[in-house]
């Protein structure tokens, strides 16, 4: 049986990103888990992530980190939100926090307007820059939905790119690493499609 394991460090919401995941389960076992054991055990990661990314850095503590960094370099992992966040650089966010600068590309805050407004909340348009498995059956230019108020604007990990105001990088793949700034559990048949075709992605 497949392991997947939502990774619990403190920060995320972990019940709401299982159970959509249990929803489009075959014989996958969907598991919650900060035991390093058991993440090194599973055969896919879910790393999610939400709130603030100096707190979310300073939750994960050092021994779950060389774990979950040493996991990731060949298990298929998916980052959501201030999780694909944490994968990148640096973010400027709390007068700027160092990140695990695993995929290309730094988090800056989105810019603010009259007709622009920060947090971006809600549904937007996902356009894809390229195909990939993980988008097999959803069209492009899909919503999703979103909650930040912060942005990566480019990366050369880019997959897709969405706009609010400026445009953004709305997701990213490096070879078994694919994360998304959208929650997928909060984007109803969207979002249980991609969750789908993680569980049946292979590397």
């Amino acid at each position: 049986m497949t392991q997947v394991v939502v990774i619990d460090y403190g920060m995320g919401n972990l019940h709401s990103v299982s159970k959509a995941l249990e929803t489009v389960a075959n014989s996958e076992k969907i598991i919650i888990s900060s035991d390093l054991g058991v993440i090194k055990s599973a055969d896919k990661l879910i790393f999610p992530g939400v709130g603030a990314i100096k707190d979310c850095m300073a939750a994960f503590s050092e021994d779950l980190k060389e774990t979950v960094l040493e996991e990731i370099k060949e298990k298929p992992t998916l980052a959501i939100c201030v999780g694909m966040q944490m994968l990148l650089k640096s973010s400027e966010e709390n007068e700027g926090v160092k990140c695990l600068d695993i995929l290309d590309g730094e988090v800056t805050k989105i810019k603010s307007s009259e007709e622009i407004k920060v947090p971006h909340m809600g549904w937007n348009k996902v356009k894809f820059l390229k195909d990939h498995f993980l988008f097999q059956n959803i069209p492009d230019s899909t919503f999703f939905y979103f909650v930040h108020s912060y942005c990566c604007l480019s990366s050369e990990n880019a997959l897709t790119e969405t706009s609010h105001g400026e445009t953004f990088v709305s997701s990213l793949v490096k070879e078994n690493i694919f994360a998304v700034q959208f929650h997928p559990e909060k984007s109803q048949t969207a979002g249980l499609e991609l969750y789908k075709n993680f569980l049946e992605w292979s590397i």
